[in-house]
């Protein structure tokens, strides 16, 4: 129908990850995010289903942020055929390569260990995509400065304003037509003790609202819940391993360890951190802070120490660093990728140490149904690692104020922060019971016509 435009949500509904959604205009197709699915082998398994169209018919992508949930499987596409620009913030620009190249290497060492130990049902298992097809994509990225607005095809341009969620994360505005489009992406804390807040929330006619916390709150800010366990641990000699995410976790949670021993309330112990991608994201962090980033607080842009290093910080940076960690001479704590412990070197310090009734297994953040982060959260009693169970005797232990999501409460804020109300609002990126709840405020407090999209579902604008 020439004039219309319309809306089509490819993932992210009914989960909380994926994210993916086509806004077309006339003959022009805008693709907001491009994330892969994760957590249960179903929902992974979508990754290699053929996209809804030719890649070749979308024009351009606009990424709200660099999580592997909203960049992850734009190399696949590449390797689809789509070689039009990625339009980003200038820091999700920095990031999102880091995300890339790292997915890129899982997925090729994930099909070497698949054809060697023949956990594969096919006699040649290939990767999702390689690292050629990540560096074209790398090649695509288009930085846009926050509040200028960009024109991505014919009759569509995007606005990024702040979202912080994680460096570079953007909400995001579409004008498309005679017809406005908000996208939250993942939308941050007031609170979060590195990055501003997100800015309100746009006047659009359709509104895009995540739900990963829709149906929850978060606890006050309050060091002390994670020092406790912590500090348990230290006195019985164990080491303390977080499955830490590799991009703005990482990091917070070296503020915090930094707070904590900088006033007596953990002993000072070697800090590890043990993953190339949060090594590499910690530099481009750091940089932030040197150059003055607009998301940077400006108290954290205003010392002259590194906000990051907890006083005995130690970069491990060879794979044979990372092996000596699995059995270290005295205790210490370790943040290792991935954050939901579905990959990466922390798998391998699980492997080893939980076993050890003395060490602690701390989880930050959410973890999605179907990884080992929620296995633990949920009580498992042993994990599957490289084909084995291993017991899980550690003390496992969860610090939920810790997450860079909005809780319930947040996200009802920042809907009512718009200037005037979307026609409709539809939320997605959560899991089911956490959609629906956040629906059900939005209708009930608002006065919102709130939706929850089915997968694959079009609407007009």
């Amino acid at each position: 129908m020439p004039g219309h435009v319309s809306l089509q949500f490819l993932g992210a509904t009914g989960t909380v990850t994926g994210s993916r959604f086509l806004v077309t205009a006339g003959r022009a197709r805008l693709l907001v995010d491009c994330g892969m699915f994760q957590g249960e082998r179903a929902l992974r398994r979508r990754n290699w289903a053929p996209f809804p169209l030719p890649a070749t018919d979308i024009d351009a992508i606009v990424l709200t942020h660099s999580h592997l949930d909203h960049v992850g499987w734009l190399p696949r596409l590449v390797r689809q055929g789509f070689a039009g620009s990625v339009y980003c913030s200038p820091w999700t620009a920095r990031v999102a390569p880091i995300v890339l190249r790292d997915a890129a290497h899982l997925q090729e060492e994930d099909a070497r260990y698949a054809a060697t130990n023949g956990h594969s049902r096919h006699r040649d298992p290939l990767p999702l995509f390689d690292s050629t097809d990540a560096e074209h994509a790398i090649g695509l990225l288009r930085p846009v400065p926050f509040h200028h607005e960009q024109l991505v095809a014919p009759g569509i341009a995007v606005r990024l304003n702040p979202a912080g969620h994680i460096l570079g994360s953007s909400i995001v505005q579409v004008h498309a037509g005679t017809r406005t489009l908000g996208f939250s992406g993942d939308l941050g804390r007031d609170d979060h003790p590195l990055l501003t807040g997100p800015e309100p929330a746009p006047a659009v006619d359709a509104l895009v609202v995540e739900s990963t916390y829709g149906n929850r709150s978060h606890p006050p800010r309050d060091l002390e819940r994670l020092a406790a366990p912590i500090r348990r641990a230290l006195a019985r000699g164990g080491v303390v391993v977080i499955p830490a995410f590799a991009i703005d976790r990482t990091e917070v949670f070296l503020m915090a360890l930094r707070e904590l021993m900088s006033a007596g309330r953990l002993p000072q112990v070697p800090v590890f951190v043990d993953s190339p991608m949060a090594l590499a994201a910690m530099e481009v962090y750091r940089q932030a802070v040197r150059e003055g980033a607009p998301e940077i607080r400006p108290e954290i842009r205003a010392r002259s120490t590194d906000p990051f290093d907890p006083g005995d910080l130690r970069l491990v940076t060879t794979a044979q660093e990372s092996m000596r960690l699995n059995d270290p001479s005295s205790p210490c704590i370790m943040l290792s990728a991935s954050g939901m412990a579905t990959g990466g070197r922390v798998v391998h310090h699980l492997a080893h140490l939980a076993p050890e009734p003395r060490n602690l297994i701390l989880l930050p953040g959410f973890q999605v149904a179907g990884t080992r982060g929620r296995a633990l959260l949920d009580g498992a009693r042993s994990l599957k690692m490289y084909g084995e169970y291993v017991p899980v005797r550690a003390e496992v232990a969860a610090v939920d104020d810790m997450s860079a999501h909005a809780d319930a409460d947040g996200l009802v804020a920042w809907l009512k922060s718009a200037p005037t109300p979307p026609r409709t609002c539809y939320v997605i990126h959560g899991e089911p019971a956490a959609s629906a709840a956040l629906a059900s405020r939005i209708d009930g407090e608002l006065g919102w016509c709130a939706v929850t999209p089915r997968e694959t579902e079009r609407v007009l604008v």
